[in-house]
């Protein structure tokens, strides 16, 4: 249903969250703590029709029946960025990239994709990833007074994706800040500075990214290990990237796997240190770790939102939707929905099963989530392994956006 029965002064107070939000223009506080509204959307207006005419939906079934239809609902972009990006690096980036298409461009980068983060590739990094991690707690144990991101999540993932593209190290300074200022232009609302800063990262990132490829080309690495050699030489059946193509989702690559997995690290942390019952169960059972990181992924989904648009005419519920509607998947209302998880707001580090959606599903599940949780069970268990007393310390700064979520500062003191 997309109203409640009850008007005026008889709706409930989650009745009236849920009929006045807009995710436009949401109340203060919202990125702070959504998850009270997005419990009365799912209890009063699960299909949810914003004032500019796009749904919003907030029930697990209701998500993973659109992740599963692709002729439906579509995640091609380019009718719905045309007016947001115009003709700019943005709309060009995120209409290239792997996230934002549909089959059969989706399905041929995707298996190349795919072929180059095999199971191979992937289990070579662990010693790696060990290695890093060991180094950062080390430094960390020096100090005691640390920053959670800057000084652990968010130094992993980039050295891990500099590592699966051979990029030198020398070379790896601007990657985050690339990233950051390209994944936040997909907020649903843009200041002028973010636009301009999203757009200036994307050429300065292609520039960047076209001397990597032709040194590669020129000295190829090993295909096994190297990422970008294994997506320059394409299938073995000849299917290969075109040069945008290549280019584009070496940025895709960079932005899905750095600031999603720096949330998941960090939330991870956040977690343990407000659950002391479940930071004791990780410490008597180490083995807990990778549980832990899939439930954080529950939790505090890394990625709160999706987006698709339908293709033709179609039903959500009781709910008629036309062709061209853009509809909103709240991952992070879908992760807590009662029907699918018992007691669905509480941290459990044993959570089985746990069937949540911070991956996506269906057809675009996330293509790097094998990396991810390779890189949060080694950080999450090493990490408590050395510092089992850590405690949060000053004031955690999130990041305050809509679409990802996780925190800009995370200080903690080391005991």
């Amino acid at each position: 249903m997309t109203t409640t029965a009850a008007t005026g002064s008889e709706r409930s107070p989650a009745a009236e969250l849920a009929a006045r939000f807009d995710l436009r223009a949401p109340p203060e506080g919202f990125t702070d703590d959504p998850f009270p509204i997005y419990r009365a959307l799912r209890e009063h207006e699960p299909v949810r029709r914003m004032p500019d005419g796009s749904i919003f939906l907030t029930r697990h079934a209701d998500l993973e029946a659109v992740y599963k239809d692709t002729t439906t609902f579509s995640s091609d972009k380019r009718v719905e960025f045309a007016p947001k990006y115009g003709d700019s690096p943005l709309f060009r980036h995120h209409t290239t990239s792997l996230v934002f298409n549909d089959p059969p461009l989706h399905t041929r980068v995707r298996k190349i994709l795919a072929g180059a983060l095999n199971p191979r590739a992937v289990s070579a990094l662990e010693a790696n990833v060990e290695a890093l991690v060991d180094r950062l707690i080390q430094a960390m144990a020096k100090r005691g007074e640390i920053d959670l991101i800057d000084d652990f999540a968010a130094a992993i993932p980039i050295e891990v994706i500099g590592n699966l593209l051979a990029i030198p190290h020398g070379e790896r300074e601007p990657l985050r800040d690339w990233s950051l200022a390209i994944l936040g232009a997909l907020e649903p609302v843009l200041a002028p500075e973010q636009m301009q800063r999203g757009n200036q990262a994307v050429s300065d990132f292609l520039a960047y990214l076209e001397t990597l490829v032709a040194r590669r080309r020129q000295t190829p690495g090993d295909p096994d290990k190297d990422v970008l050699t294994r997506l320059i030489l394409g299938e073995a059946d000849g299917d290969r990237l075109s040069e945008a193509e290549l280019l584009q989702n070496c940025i895709f690559i960079l932005n899905a796997g750095h600031e999603t997995t720096t949330n998941l690290i960090g939330n991870a942390l956040w977690l343990i240190d407000r659950w002391p019952t479940e930071r004791a169960r990780l410490i008597a059972d180490p083995g807990l770790a990778r549980l832990a990181v899939e439930e954080a992924l529950r939790v505090e989904s890394s990625n709160q939102l999706g987006n698709r648009i339908t293709t033709a005419a179609t039903a959500i519920g009781d709910v008629a939707l036309e062709a061209g509607t853009r509809v909103t998947l709240c991952i992070g209302a879908a992760n807590r929905d009662p029907v699918v998880f018992a007691d669905p707001d509480r941290f459990d580090v044993g959570r089985q099963p746990n069937r949540h959606l911070g991956y996506a599903s269906g057809p675009h599940q996330c293509v790097g989530m094998a990396v991810a949780r390779l890189e949060g069970r080694i950080a999450v268990g090493r990490f408590l392994a050395r510092f089992p007393c850590y405690r949060l310390t000053g004031t955690a700064i999130r990041t305050g956006r809509l679409r990802f979520r996780g925190f800009q500062s995370l200080p903690a003191i080391l005991e």
